[in-house]
């Protein structure tokens, strides 16, 4: 068994062959799913470099347990202590090489409908190659000339690319609350226990929505300071008031059946959690009180242990990373591609309620299977290609231009480490709150375009 897994990986590194594992005992596996997958460990493995690049901590674990480190950042020409190989710079540098990688790779598929030719066999295989491709680029941005400008420059576009990013994960949002109630929904005919799961999760999510303006309320308000809070609060809280209102009202429900309370849910704890955010990314708010200087409207827990401070920014990045690779793998689908598209009757008949729909493919499953000494690999897209290759490559390049500008915490990049991610700074405040009203106006977009264009929305 070892001899033939070894051929097949070494087919999978240096051919067009699918990647799968050598383990007979895990589930079978699309080849398009596979692609995806590498690539999404390919933008992970330099998120995770980039990290470290910003981690003081690591940098100092490293200078003291590496054995003539000193010497050997001489000897690579990093500068005193690899200067050049940490902080915002080479993040910067990183995520260009990063960034180029993938806009080449989306040049490079433009346009193709199926999955034989050499270019989509570039795409499909040869990972050893495309690894070493990648590295090379990463490196080579450490030799660009004109530092300075490049920093200046690439920073901008950074902004830009990541911008449009964030949009991109705000219509997915969207389309996934939409696509979570068609999809229970079609379920209610024939059991009726997805109605019970549609009111139980509906319920759960308005609860947590309605605890987190609560919680927000009395601990990043105050009487006497605190007054962009308690604004935004209430109309964050208020919007997602008359968003659920409109979902439900009859004018809405003449023209889309399916509209209920999920979608609203689902957008109104995201909003929340945005709010939230936002709220932790602004700068603390110091005034005195009775002759003592108090810290106002800042996590409940910040004052505590360094563990405590640990755990929020773990559970910040682990929702950051979900949320940009959920994004890279779902927008290219053919679902997807239409985030904003509400159709006046349901989804298709062949529509089949799942409790783990998020990542279901747009084809029905195919009876060609080809096996080897390992894992099953089903060959897809033999007839044509399953997602647009080129868009895929695409969102991985503005995918990469946002997680660049994000670890380096926006445009408040001097001395930012990555172990205070979510420490304060206005940019990012306003980026977060901006991001609200644009995922509010998306959704309520998608509830009135129908009546607005009646016959656009037409099955």
């Amino acid at each position: 068994m070892c001899t033939p897994c070894c051929v097949s990986q070494l087919a999978c590194c240096c051919g067009s062959a699918a990647c799968s594992c050598c383990c007979n005992c895990c589930p079978k596996i699309k080849q398009s799913t596979g692609t995806r997958l590498m690539y999404v460990f390919y933008f992970l493995l330099v998120t995770v470099v980039c990290a470290i690049m910003m981690s003081p901590t690591v940098e100092q674990t490293m200078k003291d347990n590496i054995p003539f480190y000193t010497d050997l950042c001489d000897k690579m020409n990093a500068g005193e202590n690899c200067k050049t190989l940490v902080g915002y710079s080479a993040v910067y540098k990183m995520c260009f090489g990063m960034a180029c990688f993938f806009l080449f790779f989306s040049i490079l598929t433009f346009r193709i409908n199926n999955s034989t030719g050499w270019r989509a066999a570039i795409h499909n295989g040869f990972w050893l190659l495309k690894f070493i491709v990648l590295v090379g680029c990463c490196a080579g941005a450490f030799f660009l000339p004109q530092e300075e400008t490049f920093l200046e420059v690439w920073r901008y576009v950074g902004a830009t690319g990541g911008a449009f990013f964030l949009l991109i994960q705000l219509m997915l949002l969207v389309e996934f609350a939409h696509r979570w109630n068609t999809n229970w929904s079609s379920g209610v005919g024939y059991n009726r226990l997805w109605y019970a799961a549609l009111a139980l999760v509906t319920l759960v999510l308005f609860s947590v929505a309605v605890g987190a303006v609560v919680f927000m309320g009395i601990y990043y308000t105050h009487p006497e300071a605190c007054l962009l809070n308690k604004v935004f609060l209430g109309i964050n809280g208020g919007l997602c008031f008359v968003v659920t209102l409109l979902a439900i009202s009859p004018c809405i429900q003449k023209l889309q059946p399916k509209s209920g309370l999920l979608q609203p849910g689902v957008i109104s704890v995201y909003v929340m959690y945005l709010t939230f955010s936002a709220f932790s990314s602004k700068p603390k708010e110091i005034i005195n009180i009775d002759g003592v200087n108090k810290t106002l409207c800042a996590f409940p827990f910040e004052s505590g242990s360094e563990n405590d401070k640990k755990i929020v920014t773990a559970l910040g990045a682990f929702i950051l990373l979900a949320c940009i690779v959920y994004s890279c793998l779902t927008s290219t689908t053919k679902r997807s591609s239409a985030a904003l598209r509400v159709y006046r009757n349901s989804e298709p008949e062949a529509e089949r309620a799942r409790c783990c729909f998020c990542f279901g493919d747009d084809t029905e499953d195919y009876d060609e299977e080809k096996t080897t000494s390992g894992q099953t690999v089903v060959y897809d897209e033999e007839e044509g290609t399953i997602y647009s290759y080129s868009y895929f490559h695409f969102v991985f390049f503005l995918g990469s231009l946002y997680v660049m500008m994000t670890v380096t915490n926006w445009f408040h990049y001097d001395d930012h480490k990555i172990e205070k991610l979510l420490d304060g700074s206005w940019s990012v405040f306003w980026l977060k709150m901006v991001s609200c009203w644009v995922c509010l106006f998306i959704y309520m977009m998608t509830l009135i375009a129908p009546m607005m264009c009646p016959k656009r929305f037409e099955a």
